[in-house]
């Protein structure tokens, strides 16, 4: 088949090719009932005219956080008028004046002008609606460690949570989505004061749960019979290995693409492994993508000794180069670990021995670190 016929091919595998995009939120979620509990939990005292809590919603990328946090903001404002939910991306939205603007956006239906407009106008509209209207904000922050590469996360986090102090009545609180769980040092006395969260914590999927959701997401992405459960075994068998969900999502769509351009009306084993073959390469560089600044100092390291050294010798230069803990040394192997980039062997009497062998499972001179 030829380019033209790919692109002019009526004929297709895909029921709701949507359902493969980042942003899709299933209508069936599982896996996650514990920790959305937790969530509803801290917004359901708004729901009375009360106080809602912080929280801190972490986990490593592609563990439902997200997603979750807008099944949650769904459900509360399908049953109440009194809470108004927004969900910010903070990989975006970098600044205060943007921020504030989709707040406003979600409560008045517009963005506001960003020249021309000063921050306090916008702010006081806001909060002055909340204060009339009985109303309560809770404002979900994804990937919120973003706005710490700027000078005004804490005067923001300080600007709604202290906002009872100018509108007597209003009530707010912070979802602070994210993977780096030292970003709550960050803020200053002031913050730390308003801003007393609970942790809810996102574990990282089992293989069973990730066959389940691939399956999930596959029956509403593909027509029946497109795809086979030992076709799907193999994914999930793969996704589990990356450690990321959105690996076995984006496998899916590449398999009916690739089943699209022959003709197929099935997707067999030469697809996946056409699939795998032209992944594997983008899988590495987006999990590398995704680290924090700690994450990657340690695997810089780990190249600087070339590729093998040994835990102890790596701890303590971890700790001069970024002054982080010793519980954050380990928390970082063992997600680099289960990601697939290093193996970490104890050279100790069996795993209680406290020496490990690092080592990198992939070519750094391939990837830009």
């Amino acid at each position: 088949m030829g380019i033209e016929d790919i692109l002019m091919h009526d004929e297709t595998v895909f029921k709701n090719l949507n359902a493969f995009d980042p942003d899709y939120v299933p209508p069936n979620y599982n896996f996650r009932d514990t920790q959305m509990e937790a969530m509803a939990l801290s917004i359901r005292p708004a729901m009375s005219g009360a106080q809602p809590s912080n929280a801190v919603v972490l986990g490593s990328p592609a563990t439902g956080k997200t997603t979750a946090v807008k099944k949650i903001f769904e459900l509360v404002e399908k049953n109440t008028e009194k809470v108004v939910c927004v969900y910010i991306n903070c990989q975006i939205h970098t600044t205060r004046f943007g921020i504030l603007s989709q707040i406003n956006k979600k409560i008045f239906g517009y963005v506001p002008p960003d020249t021309g407009v000063p921050f306090s106008r916008v702010y006081d509209k806001i909060m002055s609606h909340l204060q009339k209207e009985g109303k309560s904000l809770v404002l979900a922050l994804d990937d919120v460690n973003f706005l710490f590469q700027s000078n005004f996360a804490n005067k923001f986090f300080y600007d709604i949570l202290r906002a009872y102090e100018e509108y007597p009545g209003v009530k707010t609180s912070i979802f602070a989505i994210l993977s780096e769980l030292e970003f709550r040092y960050e803020f200053d006395k002031n913050v730390k004061s308003v801003f007393i969260p609970h942790d809810i914590v996102f574990p990282l999927y089992s293989l069973s749960e990730i066959e389940s959701i691939l399956k999930d997401r596959a029956n509403a992405g593909f027509y029946r019979g497109v795809i086979d459960d030992d076709i799907l075994e193999q994914i999930a068998v793969y996704t589990f290995d990356y450690g990321d969900l959105r690996t076995g999502i984006n496998i899916l769509k590449t398999c009916g693409n690739f089943a699209e351009a022959d003709a197929s009306r099935k997707i067999t084993q030469k697809h996946f492994d056409k699939t795998i073959e032209s992944l594997a390469p983008i899988n590495i560089s987006q999990i590398l993508e995704s680290l924090s600044d700690k994450e990657m100092t340690l695997l810089r390291l780990i190249v600087d000794y070339g590729g093998n050294v040994s835990s102890g010798d790596l701890s303590k230069d971890f700790k001069k180069t970024t002054e982080a803990s010793y519980s954050t040394f380990l928390r970082i192997i063992k997600k680099l670990e289960f990601l697939k980039l290093i193996d970490a062997e104890y050279t100790g009497s069996g795993s209680v021995g406290n020496s490990r062998n690092i080592t990198l499972r992939f070519d750094p001179d391939k990837f830009q670190l």
